[in-house]
């Protein structure tokens, strides 16, 4: 396990920092967790598992065939499907008149991508290895939307949005 870079957290609220530990912490804690992403309601990246994390995990796992298994490149790849796919529930469920969309598992031969509702139309999507199990990913998916749920408040989302953005900028000028 690799200790969480606190770089990146200078500045940010205590709230925006206990986020930022539970999602390191899930990552970290959770065998089988390969990158995870916290959506906003209109599709925006807010939050992901760490980025060098994530390249080792695509870099472990290249198939026989010499491809890539898993979203391709970045965290934003894995928050456009999670998007689109919480996009689709939600509408299928309104056509089907059950009420709210709780999540959303996909088991596929290489991995699983799980799909969580945490508030207001955010979403936490999780991408996982083939031989994860399914049921301890959803369990500690359901204590982190517990945990995040009611302290993702606007003002929480945008100063997300912003430290985002500011990593990514301070990122590509290096």
């Amino acid at each position: 396990m690799t200790a969480p870079s606190t770089f990146g957290l200078i500045g940010l609220s205590s709230e925006a920092r206990n986020l930022h530990w539970l999602l390191t912490n899930l990552v970290e804690e959770v065998p089988g967790i390969l990158s995870v992403a916290v959506v906003s309601s209109d599709g925006l990246l807010l939050l992901s598992s760490d980025a060098d994390r994530n390249k080792e995990a695509r870099e472990a796992r290249q198939t026989r065939a010499g491809r890539s298994a898993g979203p391709r490149g970045s965290a934003a790849d894995l928050a456009t499907i999670v998007s689109g796919i919480g996009s689709l529930t939600i509408g299928a469920a309104k056509l089907m008149d059950y009420g709210g969309v709780k999540h959303t598992m996909i088991a596929m031969e290489e991995g699983s991508l799980f799909v969580m509702s945490i508030s207001d139309g955010s979403l936490l999507g999780v991408h996982g290895s083939a031989d994860c199990d399914m049921s301890v990913v959803a369990y500690h998916m359901a204590l982190f939307v517990g945990r995040a749920g009611h302290v993702l408040t606007p003002e929480l989302r945008s100063e997300l949005r912003k430290s985002l953005e500011e990593s990514q900028t301070t990122g590509s000028a290096r």
